[in-house]
């Protein structure tokens, strides 16, 4: 009986784990593109304009990378990304599940 109940609970214990860890909304960001990405905003689904720019007053270099915690108190998983590069182009890319995104790749 015991054994049942530990069995039980660790079950649960491991399924609540899964739960949150799927809800994760941290993304790596990496520029694999020859320009500096110098704004980066990341807005759900559902928003009419886009929230700001999270990376600030730094600049994402060409070959580099940022780990970005894509949560807005929101609940949402599904965001649309938009990156500005130093040389005036922007890309933006929707319908991005950063709950289960771990990597977003910018290439050339």
């Amino acid at each position: 009986m015991n054994f049942a109940r530990i069995a039980l609970a660790v079950i649960m214990v491991a399924a609540s784990v899964g739960s949150v860890a799927a809800l994760d909304r941290r993304v790596r960001i990496n520029n694999h593109s020859s320009y500096d990405i110098v704004e980066f905003y990341a807005s759900h689904r559902d928003a009419d304009s886009w929230q700001e720019d999270i990376l600030g007053r730094t600049i994402l270099r060409a070959g580099h990378s940022v780990m970005i915690n894509i949560d807005d108190g929101t609940g949402y998983c599904i965001f649309d990304f938009k990156a500005v590069f130093e040389d005036g182009d922007e890309l933006e890319k929707y319908g991005n599940n950063v709950c289960e995104l771990a990597e977003f790749n910018y290439t050339d």
